[in-house]
């Protein structure tokens, strides 16, 4: 177990050439510690308001101070908001949460559920906290990561969204009732990004679970669309599944196409997957021919390339931080200070701006206190500790307490030109907003975990590497651990590896004498051996290695695994 894990965590060693932590801010006077609280006092006066309000429907209603279910009656916020908790320390919470979780959720009933937002928001967040809990100080049970309660309830969630993939085309419906499956009736047209935004958790869940189902279902969307892609290497906005015919044939990154290409990335990060990477390469090519002008991304018809909406839209906000993971960074650093500028004249982004007149869009001023400008400050801070991205998050935490602070919570500011609010707060909004706003203002946070601490854990399968940092985020920001995909299942490979090593084992002791030796610098392949006599570390024990100590698992190379490396950035052979 450990020499198939040997080469993926190979990634922790790579690192970027970045100033010492904290410098930029120290030149720009900018004290982190202080936004760090600021941060966490945000997330509790929301945090503890829904709970008071609004639990347990979905989510808080800010301005009256009550709750509603918006996207299936699951207690929404509380599952969003569940690894938020541990990011800030709190494992009392946590731990409190996840037993009111699986006392109360319930996903057999009679409701219509977005198969997208079901995903991301439900099974996200209960596949991460699930692989947070015991650092979280639960009691997990025999067979951790591979069993448990939020494990069990994830595959459940998953399992009822499976009916909505029976198509014709593989390309799943946009909605589906939770007891009944797909109606009768419903829309065969879905948007790109409801399509192929579920790699990431699905494979998840069959590598834990050791059920393919899941992962085939989502590599065959994905592969659907890649098929459908126009002649100029272009994706539309919304496709019918049924036909495979573009019914919205607008191309860009934004809403209803933008976590589709950052699946393709980040799903080629946690699979160690070169078909799903040289899908997105190939997109971006086609981006940067037909949608990239100065550094800003428009919207083009997806066959002949031409303009058709010359409009920046702030869920567009997220590429800088794709870019940054694919090694991009000055492509990225542009890009983002474009869209800084938007946020500097507003005090937050705008849904739809227009970028030739220089102001939003009729109908399209509010900022549901969306995360994904960010979520990229976060990314590209950890790449370049430059500090105009701290900055960004100054302006966040200023923006946001002035503007849509209540008593009862934030409120969704409804129009950026008057600063009138709506009655909503988005579950997201402490999901990822805040924990990224966290992040980037906790440099020593557990998940920028370099690689040099991390947990062995026993599972029915070996010894399992768990916690040793290049958490990939889905697009709630609920950070996946990729080594857990590598700790419930024995692939056949690795087995012939296992039956290879015993045979030579054999061979040798039939011919000569020999003795083992136990040894701190263990060569590829090996697990390493401790003297009989030598206290014991039990299961789960952290192990902290300095860097320049000799570590026990070794990097072999590989063509693929040497273009990637954490800490947010994938590199690529040129980079």
């Amino acid at each position: 177990m450990l020499r198939s894990l040997g080469s993926f965590l190979c990634l922790w060693a790579l690192r970027l050439p970045v100033a010492p932590a904290g410098s930029g801010a120290a030149a720009r006077g900018l004290d982190v510690a202080s936004y760090r609280e600021r941060v966490r006092a945000m997330f509790y006066h929301a945090y503890e308001h829904y709970l008071e309000s609004a639990f347990p429907y979905d989510e808080l209603r800010p301005l009256t101070c009550d709750g509603q279910d918006t996207w299936g009656s699951f207690s929404l916020t509380l599952i969003d908001a569940l690894d938020t908790l541990l990011i800030l320390g709190n494992v009392s919470e946590f731990q409190r949460v996840v037993s009111v979780l699986q006392e109360g959720v319930d996903f057999d009933i009679d409701v219509n559920a977005s198969v997208f937002e079901t995903n991301i928001r439900v099974v996200g967040g209960l596949l991460s906290a699930h692989l947070l809990s015991k650092k979280a100080g639960v009691e997990v049970e025999a067979g951790w990561p591979c069993s448990g309660p939020l494990l069990r309830m994830a595959e459940e969630a998953a399992r009822k969204l499976l009916p909505a993939f029976q198509t014709p085309t593989g390309m799943p419906y946009g909605t589906v009732n939770l007891l009944h499956g797909v109606n009768p009736g419903e829309t065969p047209v879905t948007c790109t990004a409801g399509i192929g935004t579920f790699i990431v958790e699905f494979a998840t869940l069959s590598h834990l679970t050791g059920d393919p189902v899941f992962e085939d279902v989502a590599r065959k969307a994905l592969k659907a669309l890649w098929k459908n892609r126009s002649d100029i290497g272009l994706v539309g906005n919304h496709i019918d599944v049924i036909t495979a015919k573009w019914v919205a044939q607008d191309a860009g990154i934004g809403a209803g196409v933008d976590s589709y290409f950052e699946y393709l990335v980040k799903g080629a990060i946690l699979l160690q997957d070169k078909e799903l990477m040289s899908m997105f390469l190939e997109y971006n090519k086609a981006i940067k021919n037909y949608t990239k002008f100065d550094d800003w991304y428009l919207w083009v018809q997806m066959y002949k390339g031409t303009v058709s909406m010359p409009i920046f839209q702030s869920l567009e906000a997220y590429w800088p931080g794709l870019q940054s993971l694919i090694g991009d960074v000055d492509n990225a650093m542009r890009t983002f200070l474009n869209y800084y500028t938007v946020w500097k004249q507003f005090g937050g982004l705008p849904e739809f701006y227009n970028i030739p007149q220089g102001y939003t869009v009729d109908k399209r001023e509010g900022y549901p206190l969306r995360p994904e400008l960010i979520e990229s400050a976060m990314y590209l801070y950890r790449a370049t500790r430059d500090p105009t991205l701290l900055e960004l998050g100054r302006d966040a935490v200023e923006s946001i307490e002035k503007i849509s602070k209540v008593d009862c919570g934030f409120a969704t500011i409804k129009d950026l030109r008057d600063h009138r609010l709506d009655n909503r707060m988005e579950s997201f909004f402490l999901a990822e907003t805040v924990k990224y706003l966290y992040l980037l203002f906790d440099p020593d946070n557990f998940i920028h975990n370099d690689g040099s601490v991390f947990d062995v854990v026993t599972t029915p399968y070996g010894e399992c590497v768990l916690n040793a940092g290049g958490f990939v985020f889905n697009t709630e920001a609920h950070p996946i651990d990729p080594a857990a995909l590598h700790c419930c299942r024995k692939r056949k490979e690795e087995q012939w590896e296992v039956e290879d090593l015993m045979r030579e084992f054999y061979s040798l002791k039939k011919t000569k004498k020999f003795t083992l030796k136990r040894t701190s610098n263990h060569g590829e392949g090996e697990s390493p051996k401790y003297p009989e006599d030598a206290p014991s570390e039990k299961s789960g024990e952290k192990r902290n290695y300095k860097k320049n100590s000799h570590s026990l698992l070794s990097c072999p190379s590989q063509s693929f695994n040497s273009k990637l490396a954490v800490l947010g950035q994938v590199f690529l052979d040129n980079a």
